[in-house]
């Protein structure tokens, strides 16, 4: 799902882009004009899903979509079975996430900063 679409030219540092329906979001970018051919964009790119880092380079005026990311605000309240249950900080939603590697990290009431993106965290 894209929030529009961005000029490969118009990139800045923390763009949060969609490839191949996945959401990046740019680290580095540089502009390059060589002598002969035409300009293009270098980047250096991190999949917000999984996590990994990748490089990937753009013609000059290439467009491509903008990833539907939002940040929002959680407060971790407790734990149900396998799953922690976060309240939204505006909405007073919850938010229940399957246990992962960041769990250990956790303390009841802490804030956290969750990143949906199509609707999904």
């Amino acid at each position: 799902m894209h929030a529009g679409t961005i000029n490969v030219n118009d990139f800045k540092t923390g763009v949060t882009i969609e490839i191949d329906q996945q959401p990046y979001r740019v680290l580095e970018f540089l502009h390059v004009k060589p002598g002969k051919g035409a300009a293009f964009v270098r980047t250096k790119l991190r999949n917000l899903l999984s996590n990994s880092n990748q490089e990937k380079t753009f013609r000059g005026g290439e467009t491509v979509g903008l990833a539907d990311v939002q940040r929002r605000e959680a407060q971790f309240t407790y734990v149900d079975g396998e799953e922690f249950v976060f309240m939204d900080q505006d909405t007073y939603e919850e938010t229940r996430l399957a246990r992962d590697d960041w769990a250990k990290f956790l303390k009841e009431g802490a804030i956290c900063s969750l990143l949906f993106y199509s609707g999904k965290v």
